[in-house]
């Protein structure tokens, strides 16, 4: 009896070391671990309702993290809604090993969502191209998926981005640079976040 106790808590181990615990990135609380991007006429950062509220600039307004972030085989899940404007809500700037894309939802005039830059090429100009009306209002969950070859993006548990890496050139618009390693903005848009989580995969 002893013998199957042992071995049972053997197999639920063994099943635990392949669990990767996540990393909460936002506490509902603070901003602590980020820090407001200084773009000319940036909008306030607020926080309200264990959300954080990236308020609608002149142009551009955003965060960014100010700890180490991995450069591959990880994923990102959070909730991001759109409250003011119409254009994107969330440009989620991101590492890729040594290189940097932007996953943008509801840019140019609100409606795009894909990878900034593939050889060149921005969300509306490359493979990654998705349209979808997200309205305003609205959570929609989020989940950012990158490893050696591939990056992929879910809403809602539906796929948009299924993009494989391979010789592909990766940069970013220039004004999102300041959001690196890893960060958000917002475009004339008042946009919101919250659970922001981030876990490592095998």
């Amino acid at each position: 009896m002893n013998f199957i106790f042992l071995s049972l808590a053997i197999q639920v181990l063994g099943v635990c070391d392949n669990v990767q615990e996540e990393k909460l990135l936002f506490n509902g609380v603070s901003l602590d671990h980020w820090e407001v991007i200084e773009y000319k006429g940036h909008g306030d950062i607020t926080i309200s309702d264990s959300s954080i509220i990236i308020s609608k600039g002149e142009i551009m307004s955003g965060i960014r993290w100010t700890e180490d972030f991995p450069k591959n085989n990880y994923e990102v899940t959070l909730y991001a809604r759109r409250i003011e404007g119409n254009d994107f809500f969330c440009g989620l700037t991101f590492p890729v090993k040594d290189s940097f894309l932007t996953l943008v939802l509801g840019g140019w005039g609100g409606p795009v969502t894909g990878l900034s830059c593939i050889d060149g090429a921005d969300a509306a100009h490359n493979e990654t191209q998705t349209i979808f009306y997200y309205g305003n209002g609205w959570w929609w969950s989020v989940r950012l998926r990158v490893t050696d070859e591939k990056v992929e993006a879910w809403i809602e548990e539906e796929k948009f981005v299924d993009f494989t890496i391979g010789d592909s050139k990766l940069s970013l618009r220039a004004e999102v640079e300041p959001s690196v390693p890893f960060g958000f903005t917002t475009y004339k848009t008042t946009g919101a976040l919250r659970d922001i989580k981030l876990r490592m995969i095998k």
